[in-house]
């Protein structure tokens, strides 16, 4: 690795930041930034097939083909042969709700299929829009499910993503702080580096006794609220966020994501972090600067961290609106797995206008 010259020493879990990482925002759509200037060396020798063997040519050719005419026509392949991705893929990654697990229940055989791509030579990396962790309590969940393999700088969450977002604006020189919408995630991921927050679960459980001259005072110090999925939200956090971005001059509005729904558990959908950031946005008319998928912010992480090419990197995930729109959007493979909240009638309903260059029941079907 070659560090640039704007390289310096904040750490997050063995993971440094770089001052110029230039981060392409989200309101509506996307752009793409980076400010890194790593080698490729990271990722060299890589590209090996996988245990399915090499193909000719010929025959790769005309896989490839095939998958364009298919995306072309707007329609989506399901992956029958487990070669026609892997043998176009070297760095595989991941959602995790929905794809690794659902709730605290790991899916059927995702193990074997993480061993059999490491095995391949493949990189995997996870990357999840639940900021209610931070890296090392994700990291924590992986070993208690059994996947002891995994490693702290494969894991990229929402939680991470704010923060790294506050790093790049130099959030911390201005002096302010942030209220937070949310769980311990984003808690311990500002605390690694070093900006004052307040909010998040010291306000859990807080009322608001309405009375008639009564105002909620709130601190003017505040320069940015973060808001991610949050079980004990409630009206006290509501107001507090409103008011520090409606009156403190220059406050910013970040979301770590906008999911509709998330896996709580592996019984139902839960109501998800879009329903905490709609409140914010309805009562103030500001739109969140997005940090979370599909946003750029962690592909251009990893691409540049690693040096890894787009064009041989696949999303995996569950969602249509998040997970494949930020592969599309990042100019990555993708593949849809139907093993979270997608199902194969909403896929290839007329009405869907997302199409993933392959599909699959789950991950097991890798093997």
């Amino acid at each position: 690795l070659s560090p640039s010259p704007h390289w310096y020493n904040t750490s997050i879990m063995g993971l440094s930041l770089s001052s110029s990482l230039r981060i392409g925002l989200l309101s509506a759509a996307v752009g793409t930034a980076a400010g890194f200037s790593f080698g490729a060396a990271a990722a060299s020798g890589v590209r090996r097939t996988a245990s399915t063997g090499l193909r000719p040519a010929s025959l790769a050719a005309q896989s490839s083909a095939a998958a364009v005419s298919f995306k072309d026509a707007g329609l989506c392949k399901k992956l029958d042969v487990p070669a026609d991705l892997l043998e176009k893929v070297d760095v595989f990654i991941f959602d995790c709700d929905g794809v690794i697990w659902k709730g605290d229940s790991l899916i059927d055989k995702v193990p074997a299929v993480l061993a059999m791509l490491r095995a391949a030579g493949k990189k995997v990396f996870f990357v999840t829009n639940n900021s209610t962790k931070s890296r090392k309590g994700y990291l924590g969940k992986f070993k208690s499910l059994g996947l002891e393999e995994t490693q702290p700088e494969e894991i990229f969450s929402s939680s991470f993503a704010a923060a790294a977002y506050l790093e790049q604006t130099k959030f911390k020189e201005s002096g302010k702080k942030v209220y937070i919408i949310g769980e311990v995630g984003i808690e311990e991921e500002l605390d690694m580096i070093g900006v004052p927050w307040i909010g998040g679960g010291s306000d859990a459980g807080k009322k608001i006794a309405l009375k008639s001259g009564y105002a909620l005072p709130h601190d003017s110090d505040v320069g940015a609220v973060i808001v991610g999925f949050d079980r004990e939200i409630n009206y006290h956090k509501i107001q507090y966020a409103q008011l520090c971005i409606n009156e403190n001059p220059g406050c910013e509005f970040i979301a770590t994501n906008l999911d509709a729904v998330t896996h709580l558990t592996d019984a139902q959908e839960w109501a998800g972090n879009g329903a905490m950031a709609g409140a914010i946005k309805g009562c103030t008319g500001r739109e969140p600067t997005l940090v979370g998928k599909p946003s750029p912010l962690m592909i251009d992480y990893m691409v540049e961290k690693f040096g890894i090419e787009r064009g041989r990197i696949c999303m995996v995930g569950d969602r249509l609106d998040t997970d494949i729109l930020f592969g599309q959007n990042n100019g990555l493979l993708s593949c849809l797995t139907l093993s979270g909240v997608t199902t194969e009638e909403k896929l290839l309903s007329p009405e869907n206008e997302i199409k993933p260059d392959f599909y699959v029941d789950s991950i097991a079907d890798f093997l």
